[in-house]
């Protein structure tokens, strides 16, 4: 007896951040839950190379796209950078509305400045993003950094300090989803109550 050929078909994802429907290939769109794609935004944003991951969610066979990371390519901040300035990175974990998050900020000053004035900047973005990021969800702050909502004010405030010639988010990282974390100790706590 013969055995009927499984035959791989296209699917639409949706991807709201960006506000377009990609296709992917695959036997059936649960096959496509978890996976993850990378997409270049360079086009839409005018020439801004940011590197935008998106992890495939399914339910009921209808596929969407979570953003789980956005990042800003070498060569576009090689670009930025210019002589006689000094550039300021930073790299901290901490927690949005529904999520643990890894942020990358990059600044660049107008001239080159003392390590005391890159120190000063670079605490104040930190306390800044901290503040800014805790009330909000995941998915709006990828929208915000797309949009350049964050990065405009944080660059006014910390003009006060010294004045930047490039204020942006060099990476922005879903560490985890809390959602996620709370799933593993539910099926624990499930598991034990049915063993007693």
């Amino acid at each position: 007896m013969a055995i009927a050929k499984r035959k791989k078909r296209f699917y639409n994802v949706d991807i709201p951040i960006i506000g377009k429907t990609t296709q992917l290939q695959a036997y059936e769109p649960k096959d496509l839950d978890n996976s993850h794609i990378k997409y270049d935004l360079t086009r839409m944003l005018k020439g801004k190379s940011i590197l935008l991951t998106i992890k495939i969610s399914v339910k009921d066979d209808h596929a969407k796209a979570l953003s789980k990371e956005i990042k800003l390519l070498p060569y576009y901040l090689k670009r930025l950078a210019r002589k006689g300035t000094s550039y300021v990175e930073d790299s901290f974990s901490t927690k949005c509305k529904d999520a643990q998050i890894r942020i990358k900020p990059f600044l660049i000053t107008r001239k080159k400045v003392s390590r005391n004035v890159r120190k000063a900047l670079r605490n104040l973005a930190r306390k800044e993003l901290e503040e800014y990021v805790k009330s909000k969800p995941s998915e709006e702050l990828f929208d915000d950094i797309l949009k350049n909502k964050l990065q405009k004010p944080l660059s006014l405030k910390l003009k006060k300090i010294y004045p930047l010639s490039v204020c942006e988010i060099r990476v922005l990282k879903v560490e985890n989803f809390f959602e996620e974390i709370e799933k593993p100790e539910k099926v624990k706590k499930a598991k034990e109550t049915k063993k007693e």
